[in-house]
């Protein structure tokens, strides 16, 4: 049962069996059914998956709590809440009871590869470790393998940073910058990702797996990432205004990356990398000024 907020929407779904804005390539299996009332979409839910952005994600598991308190969550979201930085895990904490049980589904996974059922590897994270043994089991087959973790900061943060090192990336590949300076933007990113992630109260081995490298990987090389497009048109020197109209889509790492250099500054975390594509993504550094204030950065131990 899919649920869609907009009700209008839901009609056209279950009359059309296509998502055309979003995924107009792969119809609707014929056993899912589409609603835009919350009520019969969770009535017998014994498991519900919310698929919105992060800001979507507070008021989506308070109409949850509300039509059918108690019904486990698994969120599959990344990002930071904006203006409070705030986890995933940390809204679902200000609005679910402490017994409702939930949990992060994450790792490297583009939409259109997933429904269209090719091979795919995840990590469900929750800090009841049997829900996360049992929800995983429930979503595991086929073609998607999904693995289960404690370590729900962990993934979360991994989840959420990789975005900011994808647009690193986009704007290194957009100069032209070569595979050798792609590389070791993405070593580098993966350290500011771990070293977060620690800081955060994450695992080292969380961030070396498929929700820390793993989903690295994928959002900054792959060309179905938007955060990569992002960083590829801020390159050519495009307002980013007119990026983000362009895309049509989220890009959650231009709304992350305020949220990361916030929080490692309160912790005394060094990301230079997210700092310059801060100031890219704000406009007060052009891509090559902040490509070049990278490199010439003094030697240090790796």
């Amino acid at each position: 049962m899919l649920w869609a907020r907009d009700p209008a929407q839901a009609s056209t779904l279950q009359a059309t069996r296509l998502n055309e804005r979003y995924l107009p390539e792969v119809p609707l299996p014929d056993a899912l059914a589409v609603t835009g009332a919350a009520r019969e979409a969770l009535g017998d839910a014994a498991l519900a998956l919310v698929a919105t952005p992060v800001s979507g994600l507070r008021g989506t598991l308070a109409l949850l709590h509300e039509v059918a308190p108690g019904v486990p969550a698994v969120w599959l979201c990344k990002g930071f809440e904006k203006d409070a930085a705030r986890l995933p895990h940390e809204v679902a904490d200000t609005v679910l009871p402490a017994a409702t049980p939930r949990g992060a589904l994450s790792g490297p996974s583009f939409a259109l590869e997933v429904a269209r059922g090719l091979p795919c590897a995840l990590t469900l994270a929750s800090r009841d470790a049997a829900f996360a043994k049992d929800a995983a089991a429930q979503l595991h087959g086929g073609r998607l393998r999904v693995y289960y973790s404690e370590d729900l900061a962990g993934v979360e943060v991994g989840g959420a940073v990789k975005n900011v090192m994808a647009i690193a990336v986009g704007i290194c590949d957009g100069l032209g910058l070569g595979q050798n300076a792609r590389a070791a933007l993405i070593t580098r990113g993966l350290a500011e990702v771990a070293r977060l992630g620690v800081a955060l109260g994450g695992s080292l081995e969380t961030m070396m797996g498929l929700a820390g490298a793993g989903d690295l990987i994928l959002t900054a090389t792959g060309d179905l990432s938007r955060n990569r497009r992002v960083g590829l048109a801020l390159a050519r020197g495009e307002p980013l205004d007119v990026i983000l109209a362009a895309l049509g889509h989220v890009a959650e790492g231009v709304r992350t990356v305020r949220e990361v250099v916030r929080l490692a500054r309160e912790r005394g975390v060094a990301m230079p990398i997210s700092e310059a594509v801060l100031e890219v993504v704000e406009g007060r550094c052009t891509a090559p000024a902040a490509a070049e204030r990278l490199m010439s950065r003094d030697p240090r131990a790796e």
